[in-house]
């Protein structure tokens, strides 16, 4: 944890923890929300409460186990800092009651390797089982565990900008722990949480955030100077900054998202970028008439598809207890809908990815399945061979999967297409 542990901190945590427990909105919104309204918090009691919460959100089903019939966000507080965070008595001894002592020793005596598989993996038993149709009971056990884990903090070099060797001693020279990372070109990795919102290298557009599997993407794509190219569901541009640079900032960039406020994040961005081919558009739906005007037209398309996002949950953990098996069936739907809008903007010759940070056939293999029985004019592509061509060496077959256990990165899909 990143401060000394006090009674005002432990309070924060277990305000803010409540109100995570009982929101419906993503947690890195509500977390904003409440250091927003608590200023007086130094940057290592933020990180100290933020930290706390997020190891009760990764671990809290194998956590409400510990507290058996009485589940709080007091509780579940107190069971992470102390069977997970190692914390002893003496250090809790300031907000510990006479009956928390008690409870926290029968806490702390529950043995997990007891516990059904679904709550030692803190995942809910319908994530569990679909998961567990995919992957072999020990291989699922490790993807669980990388998943429980925090991310590193990924970086990207703007090639516009910046060669990767450079960028990297750099950070290195201003005392950060950064390593290149092992698949992405252009990506560095950074151990712990800095604050990068000042660094010199991120104001004037030499590095982006991004996570390496987010990277490889566009690698799979592959845009070429001057070609007519389109970031289908683009949000707030990390892709597309991508793109746009490997493009060398020639031909024409199409940055689609349906949302005008996601858009909005992408112009400071695009600033800094020095990128002048992009050209952001808000569409109404997949249908939009400014989709239907360009079909036909285009080298390259990119579909970074809306998902649940489970392959984040190192980074968001609270995605895999806000999704349902409903809500996947609502996406794999809408999935299939934009999948086919987009693919219709290809030209004869079109490369065509679509890609999700998810872990679920339905939201992956299932809709590409759909999507080339109805149009058998795209055809697939080896995404091995792929990033081979290009010095990126990665066993992956026919279709990208990245999981965090085996690559060290989110968990991605992608497969790749080419109209015949």
């Amino acid at each position: 944890m990143s401060a000394r542990f006090t009674p005002l901190l432990f309070a924060h945590a277990e305000d803010l923890l409540s109100e995570l427990v009982g929101s419906r909105l993503a947690a890195d919104a509500v977390v904003s929300t409440y250091f927003r309204r608590h200023r007086e918090l130094g940057h290592g009691d933020r990180s100290f409460v933020a930290e706390a919460v997020y190891l009760v959100l990764r671990r809290r089903r194998s956590l409400s186990a510990r507290c058996a019939d009485d589940v709080t966000s007091r509780r579940l507080l107190l069971a992470a800092l102390a069977c997970e965070q190692g914390m002893n008595r003496r250090q809790l001894e300031t907000v510990l009651s006479a009956a928390d002592h008690r409870w926290l020793a029968h806490a702390k005596a529950v043995k997990v390797d007891d516990l059904p598989p679904a709550v030692r993996a803190d995942l809910p038993d319908w994530l569990y089982a679909q998961l567990g149709a995919v992957y072999p009971p020990a291989e699922l056990e490790h993807l669980a565990s990388a998943l429980n884990q925090p991310a590193p903090l990924d970086l990207r070099v703007n090639t516009l900008k910046a060669e990767r060797t450079a960028a990297l001693a750099r950070l290195q020279a201003d005392g950060l722990s950064a390593v290149a990372c092992p698949h992405a070109p252009e990506g560095i990795r950074l151990r712990g949480k800095p604050a990068l919102a000042r660094h010199p290298l991120f104001l004037d557009g030499s590095v982006e955030v991004q996570d390496e599997g987010s990277q490889l993407l566009a690698y799979l794509l592959q845009p070429k100077r001057g070609e007519m190219v389109a970031d289908f569901c683009a949000g707030a541009g990390g892709k597309t900054l991508q793109l746009g640079a490997m493009m060398r900032s020639q031909g024409r960039l199409y940055a689609f998202d349906v949302s005008a406020q996601r858009l909005a994040r992408l112009k400071p961005r695009l600033a800094r970028s020095g990128l002048s081919n992009v050209h952001p558009v808000c569409i109404e739906s997949e249908r939009d008439s400014k989709i239907r005007r360009l079909a036909g037209k285009l080298d390259r398309v990119l579909i970074d598809a809306p998902c649940s996002g489970l392959g984040t949950v190192r980074r968001n953990p609270d995605l895999k207890w806000r999704q349902t098996e409903q809500s996947i069936a609502e996406l794999s739907r809408k999935q299939g809908a934009i999948l086919a809008a987009a693919a219709s903007l290809l030209k004869s010759g079109g490369r065509l990815v679509y890609a999700t940070c998810s872990l679920l056939d339905a939201e992956n293999e299932a809709v590409v399945r759909n999507f080339q029985d109805a149009h058998p004019d795209f055809v697939t592509c080896s995404a091995e061979e792929i990033l081979g061509t290009q010095g990126i060496a990665i066993a992956t077959g026919e279709r990208l999967c990245l999981l965090p256990h085996r690559h060290a990165t989110d968990g991605f899909y992608a497969a790749v297409m080419e109209r015949e």
